[in-house]
């Protein structure tokens, strides 16, 4: 049973009636996180999607999407320079969702830099009041940070249970555990919706606990969780508040690796496979409301 509605698609329309997605992802090694994102806020029905990305990121994805929208970041070394803040900070708005953190670190990269760069940018996204999706390396970053940051639930975080361990400061046998108290206990401290990915995720807000019960071993597997977050990042931008939107999200991403299996096996889905998968089970999602 789908625990929330799809949102609305009304006949009178333009692209803009679906939102906009400022998704600021990849670095030269992490190329494919920057797609996988990009591709399935695209698939669930955004309107408008923009990738923010070093130019070898936008020439990778540029060669296989061309629906998506690109905005070149200054580079330093593998990955986007701190002067990619002034690039950025026109695009950001109470009506654009931003997604952030998807492969953008490098393996060699400056902490320090990093660290800057995601300071400042959260603070903006909550001066500004746009709806967020905090995902890998901004999850990563955030737990090093020194910031005290309160997104009043206007943020989905959707780390794993090692992300989770690292933002609470505790060891990931003590997330497995009891994974509702600790995303709870994440979610109360950044006045945040909190996705725990992980078989039967876990999505807390603000008192509100729902378990998704969709997906398999078909979705564990690099990139999946990248697919995971252009999900909800493009049904945030249609309107859906950041709670529902994380638990439609985890539904139709667990949904879909469900319907990618029946045909490739779980050993043989891969990332690049989910997002045709997701739009298969949005029809699917469809036809049984119909029934």
């Amino acid at each position: 049973m789908l625990p929330i509605q799809l949102p609305h698609r009304p006949s009178n329309s333009n692209k803009f009636t679906f939102g906009r997605v400022l998704n600021i992802a990849g670095s030269e090694n992490f190329r494919g996180a920057a797609y996988l994102s990009t591709l399935s806020a695209l698939r669930v029905g955004a309107g408008y999607v923009t990738l923010a990305a070093i130019p070898s990121v936008i020439n990778a994805v540029a060669a296989r999407l061309s629906e998506a929208v690109f905005l070149p970041l200054p580079q330093e070394s593998s990955m986007i320079s701190p002067k990619s803040l002034s690039v950025i900070v026109p695009y950001v708005d109470s009506k654009t969702v931003c997604a952030f953190g998807c492969g953008l670190s490098s393996l060699h990269c400056n902490l320090d830099d990093l660290l800057g760069i995601v300071n400042y940018f959260l603070t903006l996204t909550i001066l500004k009041k746009s709806p967020l999706v905090l995902d890998a390396d901004g999850l990563n970053l955030l737990s090093n940070s020194n910031g005290n940051f309160r997104f009043d639930g206007l943020c989905v975080m959707t780390p794993h249970a090692k992300e989770l361990a690292r933002l609470l400061h505790a060891n990931v046998e003590n997330v497995e555990k009891d994974r509702v108290d600790a995303a709870r206990e994440i979610s109360a401290k950044y006045d945040s919706v909190v996705l725990l990915k992980g078989h039967e995720t876990v999505i807390a807000y603000d008192g509100k606990v729902q378990i998704n019960e969709t997906g398999n071993s078909a979705l564990a597997k690099a990139g999946t969780g990248d697919c995971l977050t252009g999900v909800i990042a493009g049904l945030l931008a249609q309107k859906m508040n950041p709670f529902d939107a994380a638990v439609l999200g985890a539904h139709l991403h667990g949904l879909a690796g469900e319907l990618a299996s029946k045909e490739l096996s779980e050993y043989g889905v891969l990332a690049s496979d989910l997002p045709l998968y997701i739009a298969k089970a949005l029809r699917q999602v469809e036809l049984d409301a119909k029934a």
